[in-house]
């Protein structure tokens, strides 16, 4: 199974999930955490821009080349909306993938629900934890429920 893991890149949280799903037949996907390389891939390939603008526009671009690539291999798309930033590419994300069919898995924090009520309406699940959506995917893959 084929799991892109989308979102903040501030925590941990990825490698939480990673951990707790040793032994499944999983394999993890997820675009570039490194937030500088994130924002200035585009000028480092393509050539430096004056304007801020077309600077993200550039990283934006290719970022997205990683990313529509990635989501459109799994088989599950997990996004986490954290506590400090507003993630505006991680609701993009969650949209491109529920558009494409893909099952969702929405990991975000009660204090979010209202805000992104229509992200997680279109989500087959809504987990408050890394280790939940660790249970999702084990459930999902074996059957077990948690011990």
């Amino acid at each position: 199974m084929k799991i892109y893991l989308s979102g903040e890149i501030h925590t941990d949280w990825r490698e939480q999930i990673i951990a707790a799903c040793a032994g499944l037949d999983v394999s993890f996907s997820a675009p570039v955490t490194d937030h500088a390389a994130s924002d200035d891939c585009g000028v480092a390939i393509l050539g430096a821009e004056p304007d801020k603008f077309w600077h993200d526009r550039k990283g934006a671009m290719v970022n997205a080349i990683r990313t529509r690539q990635a989501i459109g291999e799994a088989d599950v798309v997990v996004v986490r909306f954290g506590e400090k930033y507003k993630q505006w590419n991680a609701a993009f994300d969650a949209g491109y993938a529920s558009a494409l069919g893909k099952s969702l898995i929405i990991l975000q924090q009660p204090e979010h629900d209202h805000a992104l009520k229509e992200v997680d309406a279109a989500a087959l699940a809504v987990a408050r934890t890394p280790d939940e959506v660790a249970q999702i995917l084990r459930y999902v893959q074996t059957g077990a429920l948690p011990a």
